[in-house]
Parts: C-alpha cells; structure tokens; sequence
C-alpha cells in the first residue's frame, strides 16, 4: 500500500453528477514530510481540475427508473474514477455519493430505490471501499451541506490549521460560510461566545483529528432556507407578479432590463429591489427569537469578529459580469448596486449585442444577462436586509484604515496571514481549490484516518451535548463506530488480521492461509473431547480404505495416551449427540467460491481496510446468526436526528444483489460484495426545491 490515500465523492445534484477525486498522505508520510512526530494540523487534500467530471442529468431522474442508474448515469463516472485512481488502491479507496436539492423532491419510494441501486452498482461493479451504504450513500439535507461548506472554506483559508493567524478578536478565528443555489440558501458560522452560550442546544459539536492524533472541536450553527435559492426565488416573485395583475397579457417586471418586456415607462434597479425585499418573508412570526428570514431562529451574529465567505450564487452573481477584470476583487455594496444599476437600465438590445461580442466571456449568453437583475437584487437584499451585513461603502465598520473599493486579489493573497477584513467577501476559489462541500466532507473523512490521541473521541458531527459520550444522532465520517487502526507502518494496520492474511495484495497469502488452517484445525481438534477425537480418527481412516468398526491395536506412545484417550483397545463408537461434520471450518475466501455443487456463488461480506463495520438489524442480515448483539442496537433505531443521513429500506438490496450474484456467470475480476447495507438512524431528507 502506498504512502497516498484517495477518496472519491460523486455529488448528486439536481442537472448533474459531478465526480470528484481528493488524495493525501497517510499518517506516516505527513509525520515523515515534516520531520517531526507532533504535526499539529490538518492532512493536506489535495484534487486537481482533470480530477473532476461531470454527467447530465441529474440522478434524481432515474426515479420512475431505479435500475438504469447504474448503466445509464454512474457507469461514466466510476470508469472515469478508475482511471484517476491506482489499481493497487482502488480497494482502499472510499467512494461516496451523496445527493441534494433534487433528490429530495423524490417521493420517499423512488429515492430509496434510486439509492438501493446505486449502492448495489458500486457494490458489483466496483472494488472501492463500500463498508456500509447508509453512510456513503445518501440524500444530505441542506445543513449538512452548509456544514461541509463551513469546513471547507475553512480549512482552505487556514482557520483551522494556524487560529493565531485569524484572529479576528474575542478569541475568534473562524470565518462564516454562505452558499446560494437554485432552490435554498445556507449559512454556517460558529457564534462568539456570548450567543455561544446563549443558544448551546441550537449548535452541533464538529470533531476533526490532526496528523498528530489530537482532536479539533468547534461548536457551529448552520441552518438551511428553504426556497430561498434564485430560481425559487425567482419563481415566487413571478407568482407574485401574477397575483398582482390577474387578467394582464403583459407584466411589468422592473427586474428585467428595460425593452426586454412591453412596459413602457422603463424599469429601474430601485424598483427592483423594493419588489424583491417581500421574498424575505422577515414578517414571519418568530417562535424562537432572534430569527433573520422565514422565521427561522438564527442566534445574533457579531459582525465584529464573524467574517464570512460567499459561493455559488454569491459568487456568479458579484464577479461573472461586474469583476471580470478582477477576478478576485472584494465586494463592496456601493461600487456594486452603482455597477447593477448602470447594467439594468441600459436598453435590452445593447446588452444582446455585447453578449454576441463575447464582452462579458463565453459563459455569459442570454439568458445570464436577462436573469442577472433579479438575482443582483436578490443576493442584496437577502445580504444586508436579510442577514445583516453591514454595507461596505455607506456604512461604518470596525476597521478603520483599510480601504474597500480598490482591494483586489491581495485580499485573498493575504488571507492565511490575517484573514479577511470585510464582513462578506465572494469567493470561488482559495489558492487554487474549488470551494466546495465535497472537499469539506473529504477534510472529515481524512481526517478520521489519522491515528487516535489517547483519549480523543471519534471524528464527526452531531448534537451539542456535554461530556464525552457521542450523542445518539452522532454521523462518523465514513461508517466506522469504534476506533481507526493505525496505519503508522505505512498499510501493516491498515487491514484487520483476517483482511491481512486473505488480502490478494499481500506477499506471504499462500503461507499464511495453510498455516492459520492447520493452527486453527489442531485447536478445534483438542477441543473436541475425547470421544470425538476418536470418532474423528476413526472416520479418517474409513475414509483411506480402513474398515470401521473392527478391532484394531491402539495408536502407539503418546498420540494415543494424549490425543485419543488411554491405552485400552478401541472400537469405533456411533455418536449419540452432535455430528462429526459440525467440526468442520467453513472457508473464509476473500473472492468468489468456486466449483459449488450447484453452480451458485456463496454470499460474501465485504471488508473496509479494518473497519469493524457494526452489526446490521436482523432484517438486513444475511445470516442472523452471526450478528454480535451489542451491536444490533446502534443500527437498529428507527428515528431520524440531527444532520444525519436518510434512512431507507434496503431490506430488499441485500437479497436482490445477492441474487444477482449468484445467477451471474463466473468472472475472477468481479469485485467483491461489500457488507450489508443498513439502515441509518439519522436525519430524513428535507423537502427541498431543484439547486
């Protein structure tokens, strides 16, 4: 195994599948690439841009459809993530997909179906490391996405790794997170200590782990508005608009440039903001005060010391056509809405001309420009009235002697020395790296890779509870629930022993196989009993042409006075209790059996490179027998918490893929069946509208 580990993600959003692929150094080559033992940070994930590829549509299409997911719409991507990843570490490389904003419109039935084939895809077709599908197959709700987001933007600005750095006063050196899409909003920030302590059961208690084993605890809040993305916004101002002139044949939309509707008395961008500011629905009632839009409760933020970073949305919207000269240019509301205004009332036949010259780049086509007032006055308005940026340019800050308007890339240049100085900046990439929630989910499951401090709980999120016992909505970061293995010897730890000694990789597989058997035959042996023994013995030599049952001399010296009990002579006795055939091991064969009687393939379990996986209900187990019942209750709860997974019924995966299976022609390069799918006892999927 080499010193690279490699992570794959496919994010399942509502147009596309986007795969994305994250190496980094194991725990032995980061303490090694430092030349010291105590590397107190983060492992450093890297991805390139020919690591990602993208499919349309959107898997949540596959709907009325489940079983084409694999051949239709996964097939490209995995064959285009075995390309990018070593042969040799495809088994110990996790692979992940987890869905948005489309998904969760599905009805319940149709995305578990979606999900069930998904997983028994990977699990037939691929190698990757699978250990358990309700964790690495899933409909994410949208704070959970937030959160990824969160530890993203983080980890890339240096937050994490160097908090003396960023400190942005009262102790604080964390930056907010807010992302924009079509459907829903979110926002990710850790409150000061003040509205900390105030709103402690709204949190949830984040865990990473750094190289050197120690753990990284941050309480965040992140919530999710629904319906509050451009398009849905969009659509409810229309539907507005419709309400408002019930019987008109033409609407007068001040959000659109002027001529590009019959409204004769010109729009304006003004009028366009006063007309969105309703979509904030800040009227609400507010049961759990404070609140920002919708009535959601949100606690205080400091502007003070909460800096925060805008993508998707907040950045298109900002710097595809107002920042093309400066790609990272600050935002700054004054310089912005004067730029918006001047766009917005120029007249719809110049801008199409500017957009068949290529003014503003190959992206930009119609459609961009004629959406982009909406979405200017959109991203204002839920910016400075809905969450409360102070608005740089025409209102005071607590940092005197910087300028706004002329700061351009040195901004993001300067960041991981002393951190942002605006309350809102737009960002899309950080030193080169997408800001993306994928890579955020990636930095958590890296991180659960290092070895363990003593003492140091496991790596994930969930519920903000006191002491050290997990909360029961706990999410780990890729299904394990005990401790990882080392992997300090650079791959010795990183399988259990069993995996170790049946892995095909490993050098001594022959040798070890033949003498773990004869090791474990001669114990069950002795501990047969007497009788038994003798039974046994007789049998074997019935079967090499000695008759049963006649008087024969006694083995001689110390086998027989030892091993088959005294020196008596001995006859060949009928068992009245058990059978001799119940002594017998049953293989243990890490590839498909070969030669059964019936031409079928025995079911196998699947191995995660020393992930104990736990336990699945008895309802999902393939043999019940052999579940450990301490284990059977962590998976065996039905309710849904805190920013976890979707549970859904994969009773019928393991039969069907085992069916599969077995009814399937014999081929040695077949990957192997991964365990049990399971049920999650975490979070259900919000409802939400198309990202």
């Amino acid at each position: 195994m080499g010193k690279h580990r490699y992570g794959v993600i496919l994010d399942a959003g509502s147009s596309g599948s986007r795969v994305y692929i994250y190496r980094w150094l194991n725990a032995q080559a980061a303490r090694a690439k430092d030349g010291v033992e105590d590397v107190a940070q983060l492992p450093e994930i890297k991805t390139k841009k020919k690591w990602r590829k993208k499919v349309h549509p959107g898997i949540s299409t596959f709907g009325p459809k489940p079983e084409r997911v694999g051949p239709d719409h996964l097939k490209e991507l995995v064959a285009f993530a075995l390309e990018q990843v070593p042969a040799d570490e495809v088994p110990n490389t996790p692979i992940f997909l987890l869905a948005t904003a489309g998904m969760r419109l599905l009805p319940d039935d149709q995305s578990a179906a979606v999900l069930e084939n998904t997983c028994a895809y990977f699990q037939k077709e691929t190698n990757f490391q699978l250990p358990d599908c309700g964790l690495h197959v899933q409909v994410i709700p949208g704070e959970t996405e937030g959160l990824y987001g969160w530890i993203a933007a983080n980890y890339l600005l240096g937050g994490f790794d160097a908090p003396e750095k960023h400190d942005h006063g009262k102790g604080h050196h964390t930056y907010g997170f807010l992302d924009m899409g079509g459907a829903s909003a979110q926002i990710a920030f850790a409150p000061n200590s003040t509205e900390a302590g105030k709103h402690a059961n709204d949190l949830k208690l984040l865990r990473l782990r750094k190289i050197n084993g120690d753990a990284l605890e941050y309480k965040v809040f992140v919530t999710t508005w629904l319906g509050f993305g451009a398009n849905e916004a969009r659509r409810r101002y229309v539907q507005g608009l419709l309400d408002s002139y019930p019987h008109a044949q033409e609407l007068p939309d001040p959000c659109l440039p002027t001529g590009l509707t019959v409204n004769q008395t010109g729009s304006t961008f003004a009028e366009c903001l006063k007309r969105t500011f309703p979509l904030l629905e800040k009227e609400r009632h507010c049961d759990d005060a404070p609140c920002l839009l919708n009535g959601q409760h949100t606690p205080a933020i400091d502007f003070d010391v909460n800096h925060f970073v805008g993508v998707s949305e907040y950045w298109h919207t900002t710097h595809e056509m107002f920042a093309m000269a400066h790609k990272d240019k600050a935002y700054d509301f004054h310089t912005y809405q004067k730029q918006v205004t001047e766009f917005c009332s120029r007249d719809w036949r110049d801008i199409v001309s500017d957009v068949g010259a290529q003014k503003w780049g190959s992206k930009v086509d119609e459609k961009t420009v004629e959406e982009v007032c909406f979405k200017a006055s959109w991203l204002i308005n839920m910016l400075h009235d809905g969450i409360g940026v102070p608005r740089i340019g025409l209102e005071p800050v607590n940092e005197p002697g910087h300028g706004h308007a002329n700061k351009t890339k040195a901004v993001l240049d300067s960041a991981k020395e002393r951190g942002f100085l605006d309350p809102f900046q737009a960002v899309d990439k950080i030193d080169g790296t997408e800001v993306s929630w994928t890579l955020g989910k990636m930095v958590l499951y890296a991180s659960s890779r290092m070895p363990a401090a003593d003492d140091a709980l496991a790596v994930g999120f969930g519920s903000n509870t006191a002491g050290k016992n997990l909360p029961a909505d706990f999410q780990y970061a890729g299904g394990k629930y005990e401790a990882l293995p080392t992997d300090l010897d650079d791959g010795a730890g990183e399988d259990d022993w069993h995996d170790r000694i049946f892995n095909g990789s490993y050098s001594r597989r022959g040798p070890g196989i033949a003498i773990f058997m004869i090791i474990v035959v001669f114990a069950v042996y002795l501990l047969c009993g007497r009788e038994r023994r003798l039974s046994l013995y007789h049998k074997a030599l019935s079967l090499i042409g000695r008759r049963s049952g006649t008087r024969r001399r006694k083995p001689p010296g110390f086998l027989n006075s030892k091993l088959f009990g005294g020196t008596s002579p001995t006859y060949e006795r009928v068992l009245e209790s058990g059978n001799p055939d119940d002594f017998e091991l049953s293989d243990i064969d890490d590839e498909p059996a070969s030669g059964s009687s019936n031409g079928l393939e025995a079911p196998r379990t699947g191995r995660s490179s020393g992930w104990a996986t736990p336990a699945a209900s008895r309802s999902f187990s393939p043999d019940v027998s052999r579940q450990s019942p301490k284990n059977k209750g962590y998976f065996d709860s039905s309710g849904s918490h805190g920013l976890g997974i979707t549970p859904f019924d994969r009773g019928g995966l393991v039969v069907r893929t085992e069916s599969k299976e077995r009814l399937a022609p014999r081929d040695a390069g077949r990957s192997r069946t991964s365990s049990p799918t399971r049920k999650s006892p975490l979070m259900a999927p919000f409802k939400e509208s198309v990202d």
